[in-house]
């Protein structure tokens, strides 16, 4: 275990409608990337919006760690972060053979399991029983470990946040996967669901960031409606801005989505782009993220003959991606299902207009300040995308519209207030 030094507390008084004294919040990840997925973003910003608030914030993180504001301390539970690791199966030292949490872990692994959740809920309690930190909420970022169970035993306030039930990444990776025998290892691979269905039905304060994602949550989990509370993410609108000095490149698209995640929609997009790509011949489209040598993505490019048109950007920075977006023409959401959509929200915000599938809770994100259209329906895709390649006025139109909605329903600010009396609610119950 490894710790951060915490610098002088905030403050800034709280700006809150009901005076509530400033508290001690732990906020959880297992695994914390601040680059991709949304689980890095998601502490990043509640994190820095609670110290703003006046809060002392802790991050209790697995790897790989998140980036933090100079006043969160990071508290480092390090695991076996075998999915970086050159050898997995020789990734344990003599020492961690007699660790419970990294046995577990190293052999689940190499069966063909996930099980970061599981273990990082055993390093969690661990950590709390021998350094006995004073918190006045525990917040799980959608780990959903039995570790959080033994947590509140321990006399914390625990609340957790779900995004969306992974059971839909699992039931769309099933439906995506022909072949038996990945069917049985993409099934091996979603077994902690099991675990996080039994917790789910037992933490009493679950937060989601949508009103799809509560609606999936209690169909799926098992849980009432009653015990959901729903806080949007924000978006940080003041890194993600339009760049009018950089003009924009026609019929130039871009899209943040997953290559080889079938979550994600990229088997949807690149059939899409081939029907356009005879009455726009000069149609290309930028991935920001990279696709597995040889995996299906690939696969489809070559099928389709648009190597010269598609591009793959991976391992830039969030500048980089700003610009990237000031000179695209259109942004495009092809999603399968969002829990909530950040890369609509952000394109939003740098004043790209969007096109974007209807999956999970993308239309609460984009509302009538974007185009939306089916989901898994490449011809609803393309024509989508058309109808904005062909009207330059209607374009411009949603650029000012999806920038001023993000600003007027996506703050950060807001969700930490919100998610201050989400905490009082659940320390008074």
């Amino acid at each position: 275990m490894e710790t951060q030094a915490r610098p002088t507390a905030n403050s800034s008084p709280l700006s809150l409608e009901n005076s509530v004294k400033p508290l001690r919040i732990a906020l959880l990840g297992y695994r914390s990337n601040p680059f991709s997925g949304g689980q890095g973003v998601y502490l990043k910003y509640l994190s820095e919006a609670l110290i703003g608030l006046g809060h002392q914030v802790d991050v209790i993180s697995g790897q790989p760690y998140p980036e933090l504001h100079p006043q969160v301390r990071l508290i480092k539970l390090p695991g076996l972060n075998l999915y970086e690791h050159k050898q997995p199966s020789k990734a344990l030292t003599f020492r961690q053979f007699f660790k419970p949490a990294d046995v577990l872990e190293w052999l689940s692994f190499l069966s063909g399991g996930f099980p970061e959740p599981y273990a990082f809920g055993r390093r969690l309690v661990n950590y709390l029983k021998s350094e006995r930190p004073e918190y006045d909420i525990i917040h799980d970022n959608q780990s959903l470990c039995s570790g959080l169970l033994k947590t509140a035993k321990l006399g914390y306030t625990v609340v957790t946040t779900i995004h969306h039930p992974i059971t839909f990444d699992r039931d769309i990776a099933l439906a995506n996967t022909p072949d038996w025998g990945m069917r049985l290892l993409v099934r091996r691979w979603y077994n902690f669901l099991n675990m996080q269905i039994s917790v789910a039905r037992k933490i009493k304060h679950i937060v989601t960031v949508s009103e799809n994602s509560k609606i999936d949550i209690a169909a799926d989990f098992g849980v009432h409606l009653s015990r959901l509370t729903v806080v949007y993410n924000g978006i940080d609108f003041e890194t993600f801005r339009p760049l009018p000095e950089i003009p924009r490149i026609p019929f130039h698209l871009i899209t943040t989505a997953s290559a080889d995640q079938p979550l994600k929609g990229t088997q949807h997009l690149i059939p899409a782009i081939a029907q356009l790509v005879d009455e726009f011949p000069n149609l290309r489209l930028t991935f920001i993220g990279s696709p597995k040598p040889g995996g299906v993505t690939q696969q489809s490019i070559k099928a389709y003959a648009l190597e010269d048109r598609i591009e793959f950007l991976h391992g830039i920075s969030t500048q980089r991606i700003v610009e990237l977006y000031a000179s695209a023409s259109i942004a495009v959401v092809p999603s399968e299902y969002e829990g909530f959509g950040f890369p609509a929200g952000e394109a939003m915000a740098c004043g790209v207009p969007v096109v974007s599938s209807d999956g999970g809770a993308l239309p609460e994100v984009v509302g009538d300040a974007g185009i939306i259209v089916p989901s898994k329906n490449p011809e609803a895709l393309a024509a989508g995308i058309r109808s904005l390649l062909l009207d330059q006025p209607r374009c411009n139109a949603l650029s000012l519209a999806g920038r001023a909605r993000i600003l007027a329903h996506f703050n950060w600010s807001t969700v930490a207030i919100q998610m201050t009396d989400f905490y009082a609610k659940a320390m008074r119950s």
